[in-house]
């Protein structure tokens, strides 16, 4: 049975949708089955990053409308035959509901080694849908005040949901930006701001994000890559060093 990651962040713009589809494809290079559930309603992106915008037809609000069933909403992300994903609904009225979420999930689960839900950012109806049916988290911040703040306050609704098994995930990190900003003198400021235990850190790497941009995998092993790399070892309870750069 698959374990239902749930990747949130408090604050937009952190690179978390581009981090979810890294996550995905370096667990599949673990020898995983990964699906990815895009609940960004009217928003969502992981259908370009994954390169199958132009083969898409239905969505997750088609499942649950019954439209059609739930195997031909997903879709097989073209560069990697492990890598699925469930798309968000092109409208953003149609968010899920938390009781179906509930339900929906559940129904995937045997068919995959892992369920990474991409939640949209903030805490409103998105949020509280894609957290419904997980089983721990992925919180993304960067390590900024503003965006810490916000991350703690995802922390406290995690933990009113039941969801105990939270994890940081330090983003877009620079170490010599951080040097020159005068609001934290180290990382274990930061992640007592976050509240929530740290488990990566990924440099900001542009290759990175350009691949995403690009609808392609990054071919190279950049520093983001390679801290991506030692996440996905960690989320499967391996012990890995950080990758500080």
């Amino acid at each position: 049975m698959g374990a239902v990651t749930v990747i949130a962040s408090g604050k937009g713009g952190v690179g978390k949708s581009t981090l979810t589809a890294a996550l995905g494809l370096a667990l599949c290079e673990r020898g995983r089955r990964v699906l990815l559930v895009d609940a960004d309603a009217g928003l969502g992106c992981l259908d370009h990053i994954l390169d199958i915008s132009e083969e898409m037809v239905f969505d997750i609000s088609d499942v649950v409308s019954g439209i059609t069933e739930p195997k031909k909403a997903v879709y097989t992300c073209p560069y990697c035959r492990n890598l699925f994903l469930l798309p968000a609904p092109a409208d953003e009225n149609d968010i899920v509901s938390p009781d179906i979420m509930k339900q929906l999930i559940p129904m995937y689960k045997g068919f995959y080694d892992h369920i990474l839900i991409d939640s949209p950012a903030g805490i409103g109806a998105g949020f509280l849908s894609s957290i419904s049916s997980a089983e721990r988290a992925l919180v993304v911040s960067t390590a900024d005040p503003i965006c810490l703040k916000n991350t703690d306050r995802t922390r406290i609704l995690l933990d009113k949901a039941g969801i105990n098994n939270q994890r940081l995930v330090i983003n877009r990190f620079s170490t010599q930006d951080f040097r020159k900003q005068n609001y934290y003198n180290n990382l274990d400021s930061v992640i007592d701001d976050a509240g929530i235990r740290l488990i990566a850190v990924i440099p900001d790497d542009w290759e990175l994000a350009a691949a995403a941009a690009n609808s392609s995998p990054c071919l190279k092993k950049t520093a983001g890559v390679t801290a991506i790399f030692r996440l996905a070892a960690r989320l499967e309870g391996e012990h890995v060093p950080l990758a500080l750069k």
